[in-house]
């Protein structure tokens, strides 16, 4: 099942809010004490009258500062919302992320592309979980300058890896015995979009990817 949700944090709305009380009560107690200050002052020295309009247009320029920023998180709350509606639209499509971090699934294998300068005539991959730590190593048939390649969680020696999310590292050389640079991306198919913090998040096998961090978008599947 596919899902849409929302986890925005009211925080930053609940400080503005006990910002703008406490303005409030303040400013009614700044007024008191400009009166008293006033009607006390030194007759044969009084206070000039642009110290009085400076102290106000200070305190107001306070009062204005808070609520310009409860309307801009307002604002950013509104474009966040309309983030995560556009992204829904990825649900059930192909999608091709700038990292070489897959998600495994109970239900899918871990998924890349790949891409060289050139044809590769062997290449080795190593596969690495969350920690770092080497859980697979081995030989991938490549006679070509891209392709794909899959990992269901079983290793070469025989054990099962469990769902989460595996790094791939590739290296192969060409037909003449020369090292290539192999370029791999995690793909996938999006079942789920987040907005987390005004930043939109889209699942694949699992695994939570910025929809920033996303470079081709495919049909859906």
């Amino acid at each position: 099942m596919t899902t849409v949700t929302s986890t925005t944090s009211k925080t930053g709305i609940d400080t503005s809010t006990t910002a703008g009380t406490k303005l409030s009560a303040d400013y009614d107690m700044f007024l008191k004490l400009l009166t008293a200050q006033m009607q006390n002052q030194d007759p044969l020295d009084p206070m000039d009258t642009s110290q009085y309009t400076q102290q106000l247009v200070q305190y107001s320029q306070v009062e204005q500062s808070i609520e310009q920023n409860t309307t801009l998180k307002s604002i950013l709350s509104s474009l966040g919302t309309q983030n995560l509606t556009q992204a829904s639209s990825l649900i059930g499509r192909s999608v091709e992320t700038d990292s070489a971090t897959a998600g495994l699934s109970a239900t899918s294998p871990a998924q890349w592309s790949w891409a060289a300068p050139r044809d590769v005539a062997s290449m080795t991959a190593t596969i690495t979980d969350a920690n770092g730590r080497i859980v697979d190593t081995r030989t991938v048939a490549a006679n070509a300058a891209a392709g794909t390649l899959s990992w269901d969680g079983q290793t070469s020696t025989g054990q099962t890896k469990g769902a989460g999310n595996y790094t791939i590292k590739l290296e192969g050389t060409n037909s003449g015995g020369n090292a290539l640079t192999i370029t791999p991306h995690a793909i996938g198919t999006v079942s789920d979009v987040q907005l987390d913090g005004g930043n939109v998040l889209v699942t694949i096998n699992g695994m939570q990817v910025a929809s920033a961090n996303l470079l081709r978008i495919g049909a859906s599947q």
